[in-house]
């Protein structure tokens, strides 16, 4: 299992892919940057040295940056290792 370190969050990438019945279509049209957080670091410090935690937990859905992080691919599965100031938004 990957471990990120300090300010950065392990991300899943998601397929863009829907499944009708048994047909796998995948989508040419840009989805969106979507992704399930895997792992968290535990922080950034500030000027003064005080750690401050990152805002996200496993399991929720993010929307991130464009060209951000760094892709590692595993067991077929794609991850993306990624400062948490490059995640724009959680999906609700």
């Amino acid at each position: 299992m990957i471990k990120p370190l300090n300010e950065y969050v392990l991300l899943e990438k998601l397929p863009n892919e829907k499944k009708v019945g048994s047909i796998v279509l995948t989508s040419e049209k840009k989805q969106g940057n979507v992704a399930t957080v895997i792992a968290v670091g535990i922080g950034k410090k500030d000027k003064d040295g005080k750690l401050c935690p990152i805002g996200l937990k496993e399991g929720e859905k993010v929307i991130y940056r464009d060209y951000a992080g760094t892709e590692y691919e595993d067991d077929g599965h794609k991850y993306l290792l990624i400062k948490e100031e490059d995640i724009l938004a959680i999906i609700e």
